[in-house]
């Protein structure tokens, strides 16, 4: 057992923080209380002057599977081969190895929805899985946790150049409509032959995951929106980067925002519109919002700054905390377990000096699974 004495407890439950001890039992949450007497068999981590926060969570990234490396970047997103790939599992390409969980959990993030990138039409599926760990299985929270779908340039720069569809927007809709219409089929019939390709899809038709759509212009939104309503999915709307042009219409649909990467550069002609106020507006018209880095586009330990950059442009201070806590577990649906200091929830807790959106605020402790993962010892000394 592990007990956090004379803490800053940040809910993400409610606005106000509470000061308190939090107790740790079997890598869960067990205990909020004033205080709670020690007992020998618990460790004790003295937070006085402290904040505590549940585990940063990053809705999007490529996080162990484009991975970092001080000379040859390896990076296994896409497979190029096949603009159709639903059976391709983001834990099979995840290498816990990567420098980057490292750099994670230094900047409190304890939690990552990791999967394919945007060169298919659908690309896979994404995986939940925590930083902390050097064996995937171990990691996992939620897999599958998401359909990978992609709309706009990526798909189609990735194959018309090369003579094969999809070369245009409408080639992207297509595919991707006859691929969830052949899958309707199969699960309206008796499955009596298991199909490999449709039984990805299994999840999705059952209402237990969502598409996760690469999305960027206005256009893009809109036919996700449109393919998501005629197949009675659920939907997640990733980048997002036009939704402050269409914030209203986003609203409507129900459907949430997982905003970013706006810390990157504009690369393409469909991101040209990237601002840090996207969030804010889409916060304010009523849509959940999560934020990304898109790691490695930004890099995974820049999301607390990505939080500031969105509160300083304009969204709600407590929102944008949320944007990495609760309301990013709430999108990638595994609340039940993460983003809020609750009792009975996951020990996944960051531990900081100050403000995690004042830039000069340092991380001094991660836990995860109950466990002290990082420690700044630079500080803490």
């Amino acid at each position: 057992m592990l007990l956090i004495q004379n803490a800053m407890l940040y809910t993400m439950e409610q606005e106000q923080p509470i000061r308190a001890d939090l107790l740790i039992d079997a890598g869960k949450i067990a205990e909020i209380a004033d205080a709670i007497t020690p007992t020998e068999n618990m460790q004790l981590l003295n937070a006085r002057g402290l904040c505590v926060y549940p585990g940063f969570i990053d809705a999007h990234s490529h996080i162990g599977i484009a991975e970092e490396k001080t000379t040859d970047p390896v990076d296994e997103s896409n497979e190029g081969t096949n603009p159709i790939t639903p059976c391709l599992r983001a834990i099979d390409a995840v290498n816990p190895m990567d420098s980057a969980f490292h750099n994670a959990l230094a900047a409190g993030v304890t939690g990552v929805m990791a999967g394919p990138g945007s060169s298919n039409p659908i690309g896979g599926q994404f995986a939940f899985i925590k930083t902390d760990g050097r064996r995937v299985d171990d990691m996992i929270v939620l897999a599958p946790a998401a359909v990978k779908v992609a709309f706009g340039e990526n798909p189609m720069t990735n194959y018309g150049p090369n003579g094969n569809i999809p070369s245009t927007r409408m080639g992207i809709a297509s595919l991707i409509r006859e691929e969830l219409f052949l899958a309707r089929q199969y699960f309206d019939g008796d499955c009596s032959e298991p199909d490999f390709n449709m039984e990805c899809y299994r999840e999705l038709f059952e209402g237990k995951i969502p598409l996760k759509a690469h999305v960027h212009r206005t256009d893009d939104i809109f036919t996700a929106m449109r393919i998501a309503r005629e197949f009675g999915l659920a939907l997640t709307l990733d980048h997002c980067t036009e939704g402050h042009l269409i914030a209203e219409e986003i609203a409507e649909s129900g459907f949430p925002a997982i905003v970013g990467p706006s810390l990157a550069s504009r690369t393409k002609d469909e991101v040209s519109r990237s601002d840090f106020k996207t969030a804010g507006i889409l916060q304010k018209a009523g849509v959940p919002v999560a934020l990304t880095t898109d790691h490695p586009v930004s890099r995974i330990q820049y999301l607390p700054l990505c939080a500031a950059l969105a509160a300083k442009e304009g969204m709600d201070k407590f929102a944008a905390l949320r944007a990495i806590t609760l309301e990013a577990a709430r999108i990638c649906r595994v609340d039940h377990r993460l983003g809020s200091l609750a009792i009975g929830k996951d020990a996944d807790l960051a531990i900081w000096d100050g403000d995690p959106l004042q830039i000069a605020s340092s991380v001094r402790y991660t836990i995860v699974n109950g466990r002290i993962a990082w420690e700044n010892r630079a500080k803490n000394a």
